[in-house]
This record gives structure tokens, C-alpha cells and sequence, in this order.
């Protein structure tokens, strides 16, 4: 019987899918797509058992749906589609950073400017969270961050901690929203921010976590928050959040995860 002839590409080809599937499943664990993909399967294995029963009609009807079933997906699944995608361009140029052609182009000065735009925003962060001031601060990467730009106002500054400080004064016009930082800059704030859907995220966590996590969700770029109730800062990046976090710490991951 030759279906039980095993060959070593069958045996790679089933491994494969065994960890595509495992990575899908990891990028969906916790949000509502998790329902969603399960629903998929099971009308596929629903579709399997109907067309092994040869039942005509129910098949004929099933193998409509599974025919556009790829544009079903990608219409169902596209943030998590862009989010992997996303996550596959962002660890392959993470990974070659140290390249001869990255490094002429990157140089000290882009190093230094990093470590400076890092101690500003954690100082910054430090003087907010002793007052218990609230503040999110995103700072962008590759991915454009414009659509979110464009939803607050443009300020195009030197990085400057009294002036983060003032923008998130509680008093301060700006202070609701987020603080984007570009190229070293201040470029925007009072920006709204996609909300993460993930149903894992903890009750004490508030809007300005779950915007945090929401753009670093759907983006590469990472976020900084100040809690207003605890003062607490947290760093974020790629949906997953470090909460109580010191300015020391909060230096060296701004720093090493800047491309």
C-alpha cells in the first residue's frame, strides 16, 4: 500500500506544516482570530470527511467556499498576516546589522545618536513617573508610522526632556495621545494609536498599555509608558510588554533595539 511508504520529503514536508502552523498559532494566541482560525480548520476537516464520504451535492457546496478560501484568509487574518510578514523583514535586517554595508552607512554617529535619543526619553520617563505623570511614547523604526502621524500634530523637534515633559503636563493640550519620535525627533504628538485586541492583556493595565501594545502589535516600531496610577514605565515591542522597568534598563533596550 504506497500510502504508508513514507519518503524523507514527506517527512520534512509534514514537519513544515507542523511549524507553519505553530507559528500561526503563536502569532494568534490570545485574540479573537485564535476562534476564527479554529472555525477554518474545522470546516476544512468538515470538508475532508464529506468529499472521503463522496456526498455529491454537500461536497460541491463545501469546495465553493474552500475555492476562495485563500482570499477568505487573507481578508479575515491580514493585520496578523502583516504583523508576520513584518516580523520576518524586521529579523532578517535585525540580523544583519553588523554587515560590512550596514555599518558604513549606520557609523558611530548613528550609534550615538541612539544612546542620546535613549537617555533623553528614559530621564524624561524618570521625572514623569516621580510625579505619577502619564505618558506613551512611540518610537518608530522601519515601518511607517504616517497614517498615526497624521492623526495628531506635528512638532518636528530636537529631542529634549523638558519639552516630553511638558507635552504630557497633564494640564498641556498635547498630553492626551502619544509622542512619536522619527530620525531622533520629537515629529508628533497627541497621535491615536490602534488598540491591541489581545484578550490576555491584564485588567490593570490601562488605554495607554493597550495602545502600546497595539502598535507594537501591528508595527515594528516599540513604545515607552508612564503609568499615571503607579508611575510605573514599561517598555513594549512586538506585542509583548516589560512592566516596572528602570531608566537603566529602559536605555539599554531603546538603544540595542534601534535598527
Amino acid at each position: 500500500m504506497d500510502f504508508i511508504n513514507f519518503s524523507y520529503i514527506d517527512i520534512l514536508d509534514i514537519l513544515m506544516v507542523t511549524f507553519l502552523l505553530y507559528q500561526v498559532y503563536k502569532l494568534i494566541k490570545g485574540t479573537a482570530a485564535l476562534n476564527i482560525f479554529l472555525a477554518v480548520i474545522l470546516f476544512y476537516v468538515i470538508y475532508l470527511l464529506v468529499k472521503a464520504l463522496k456526498m455529491e451535492l454537500m461536497s460541491m457546496i463545501l469546495g465553493q467556499f474552500i475555492g476562495v478560501g485563500v482570499i477568505a484568509i487573507i481578508i479575515l487574518f491580514q493585520q496578523e498576516i502583516r504583523r508576520f510578514l513584518l516580523h520576518v523583514g524586521t529579523t532578517y535586517i535585525a540580523r544583519s546589522r553588523n554587515s560590512i554595508l550596514r555599518r558604513f552607512f549606520s557609523g558611530k554617529d548613528s550609534i550615538q545618536s541612539r544612546t542620546f535619543m535613549a537617555q533623553i526619553i528614559a530621564e524624561a520617563c524618570s521625572n514623569m513617573s516621580e510625579k505619577s505623570t502619564g505618558a506613551l511614547i512611540v518610537i518608530g523604526r522601519i515601518s511607517s508610522l504616517q497614517i498615526y502621524v497624521e492623526t495628531g500634530d506635528i512638532i518636528d523637534a530636537q529631542m529634549n526632556v523638558r519639552l516630553l515633559e511638558n507635552i504630557f503636563f497633564k494640564n498641556a493640550p498635547l498630553h492626551d495621545g502619544a509622542v512619536i519620535i522619527l530620525d531622533n525627533k520629537i515629529y508628533a504628538a497627541r497621535c491615536i494609536l490602534p488598540s491591541s485586541e489581545n484578550m490576555d492583556v491584564p485588567a490593570y493595565f490601562g488605554m495607554r498599555h493597550r495602545a502600546a501594545l497595539g502598535i507594537t502589535e501591528i508595527t515594528d516600531a516599540v513604545a515607552v509608558v508612564v503609568s499615571e496610577e503607579t508611575g510605573r514605565i514599561s517598555y513594549v515591542e512586538n506585542g509583548k510588554i516589560e512592566n516596572n522597568i528602570s531608566p537603566e534598563k529602559l536605555i539599554e533596550r531603546i538603544t540595542k533595539n534601534q535598527i
